[in-house]
């Protein structure tokens, strides 16, 4: 009977947040579309995202808990990089990153209704599968930071670890090439424990948590340091990780 009753409430809760979730972006979504339209108000709509989240997670029941070990300085760009275990990294990331940015995801996101509108204009896809659509996700996002723009990778290249919470080894090159060759500090983001809230593609209640580092400077490294930047971020990131779950 317990186990019912549980099971009805996660039912009736995920219900609730799928609801808030399209309810919240059908209202924003012709403001972002008009953010599209010009270049220069793409920023806009960047912060329409961030205001979609801000109103999504505490009507939904799950304020999100960031503990600020640095705050990245609005008016700077950054690489922000975090694990990825679960299909709500992306949602909460929107909530966490403040600052003028895009993600660089894969190009299979453009193909869900309305968000993928979004996404395909407000950020950078890639098919990791073809080498030209990486080298032209590479080249956009090397011109956005150029630009001033801050980007947001999760370097896993995936949700693909056998070993949750271990995170997937060896990291993809792109955001710690970019990161050196632009030498813009790279900021490590842990989230904590978005994968029991959401281990596939249903909600379990729970408050995300996050941790956003101290960055990692780029300006004294070359692209002979790109091994060992990867695994400073993985040593900053992964212990949060381990100390986290070890006590479940």
């Amino acid at each position: 009977m317990i186990k019912t009753i549980k099971l009805v409430l996660n039912y009736l809760f995920n219900a609730w947040a799928v609801f808030w979730l399209l309810a919240i972006y059908l209202v924003l979504h012709p403001f972002i579309w008009i953010c599209t339209r010009k270049k220069s108000w793409n920023r806009y709509g960047t912060r329409l995202t961030n205001l979609w989240a801000d109103l999504f997670f505490p009507i939904a029941g799950m304020p999100v808990s960031i503990e600020h070990r640095f705050v990245p300085n609005p008016e700077k760009n950054y690489v922000f990089v975090a694990n990825h275990f679960s299909y709500m990294d992306v949602a909460v990331g929107m909530k966490v990153v403040r600052n003028y940015f895009s993600y660089m995801g894969k190009s299979s996101v453009k193909r869900i209704p309305l968000l993928g509108y979004m996404f395909a204009k407000l950020h950078i896809q890639v098919d990791r599968s073809d080498k030209n659509s990486r080298s032209k996700a590479l080249l956009r996002s090397k011109k956005a930071l150029e630009e001033g723009r801050s980007l947001f990778i999760m370097p896993e290249g995936g949700i693909i670890s056998p070993d949750i919470p271990k995170m997937q080894q060896p990291f993809k090159d792109g955001a710690f090439i970019l990161a050196i060759d632009a030498k813009v500090p790279i900021v490590p983001i842990t989230f904590l424990n978005l994968y029991e809230i959401m281990p596939d593609i249903k909600l379990k209640w729970g408050i995300p948590k996050v941790i956003v580092h101290q960055p990692i400077e780029t300006h004294d490294l070359n692209s002979g340091d790109m091994e060992l930047l990867k695994q400073k971020v993985y040593g900053v990131i992964q212990p949060e990780l381990d100390q986290y779950y070890s006590g479940k």
